[in-house]
């Protein structure tokens, strides 16, 4: 029953930061629009960025698990 409880509570917590998120976008947005869609362009370029190094910087997992395998 806790776990249930403590399931909700999470849910509600995640619900009310992105309605807070959403909130304070939309009141920069409405405020400050050309620096608001600017740094949100280059917030996104920058998360893009990071993705693709990421994933040219990953290990190739399939060698370790050709010696998972062979063990």
């Amino acid at each position: 029953m806790t776990d249930t409880s403590y399931a909700r509570t999470n849910i509600a917590a995640l619900l009310v930061i992105l309605a807070l998120s959403a909130a304070t976008m939309l009141w920069l947005f409405w405020h400050f629009p050309v620096i608001t869609a600017l740094a949100t362009v280059a917030i996104l370029l920058g998360l893009g960025v990071c993705a693709r190094l990421a994933r040219l910087t990953d290990s190739d997992m399939t060698d370790l698990r050709r010696t998972e395998q062979s063990v």
